[in-house]
């Protein structure tokens, strides 16, 4: 059984991680420019060097997430840019609570409440078996 949790672990760092890399390797890396202009046309305060600083954030969450390698310090940092993607980009409250774009917005936060609760337990209860961090401890 303990080995069936280890994989099933595994797993769940994985799945979780993965919509945090691709995000970075996916789209804002290789459309920099375009990335500043969408966060320049919401918003975001100094858009070059907030969006280098989410890049950043992305991959070294989701790698630390998926290593379990200091893997509360990772999610804290993908929490941190979800609670900023989420204010600038999900404002479902901006909108007329019967339009379209009130129920997308509504969607994407929701979906993001939901990402950041998975951070949440990660940041209370560590990365679990399998991970670098717990190397050294027998699974429980």
């Amino acid at each position: 059984m303990n080995h069936l949790r280890t994989v099933l672990t595994i797993v769940g760092r994985v799945m979780l991680a993965t919509i945090f890399f691709m995000s970075a390797i996916g789209k804002k890396i290789p459309d920099f420019s375009g990335t500043v202009q969408y966060m320049t046309a919401h918003g975001v305060p100094m858009p070059n060097i907030a969006l280098a600083g989410a890049i950043v954030f992305l991959l070294a969450g989701s790698v630390s997430i998926v290593l379990g390698f200091r893997a509360r310090i990772g999610a804290s940092l993908l929490i941190v840019f979800l609670a900023l993607a989420t204010y600038y980009f999900h404002n479902f409250w901006a909108f007329a609570p019967d339009s379209q774009d009130f129920q997308m917005q509504m969607i994407q936060f929701m979906k993001n409440l939901g990402l950041a609760g998975a951070l949440v337990m990660i940041v209370a209860n560590g990365a679990g078996p399998g991970s670098l961090d717990n190397r050294h401890s027998p699974a429980i």
